[in-house]
């Protein structure tokens, strides 16, 4: 099944607030590797700490049926961040996703994924930009 062309520019509702915590910083600097984090001086997450929230939501996003994306093809192509700012312990966000293309190259499925964060209180902090992409049938 192809993919629905309609679902460009779709705009899905924001998600639930997340809490930044220090202890989910220093979790996920240490599963990358990233040693920065271990002191109390910098309450900063890695740069990429974004996709921690944007994933469960881009996730839900592209397991809509109707989009047509067969996730078991699935594969994560590219990722940006453009920060505003960093984001550090204690920052309540939210992720709003945004399908901002909805394509097809060459048998191959592509979805272009945006997602802002932003604090509970409107400070857009964070933009990831998502690419996945899924072999088609033909």
């Amino acid at each position: 099944m192809p993919l629905n062309p309609a679902f460009a520019g779709r705009v899905y509702p924001a998600t639930v607030p997340y809490l930044v915590g220090r202890e989910k910083i220093r979790e996920f600097a240490a599963a990358i590797g990233d040693t920065s984090c271990d002191t109390d001086d910098d309450p900063a997450a890695p740069p990429t700490f974004a996709i921690a929230l944007t994933l469960r939501a881009e996730v839900e996003v592209v397991s809509d049926p109707e989009l047509g994306l067969d996730l078991t093809r699935l594969l994560h192509r590219e990722q940006r961040f453009e920060h505003r700012r960093p984001i550090t312990d204690g920052d309540e966000l939210t992720v709003m996703v945004t399908i901002s293309e909805v394509g097809r190259v060459g048998g191959t499925d592509m979805v272009t994924l945006t997602s802002e964060l932003h604090t509970v209180a409107g400070e857009h902090v964070c933009t990831t930009t998502s690419t996945l992409i899924a072999q088609g049938d033909d």
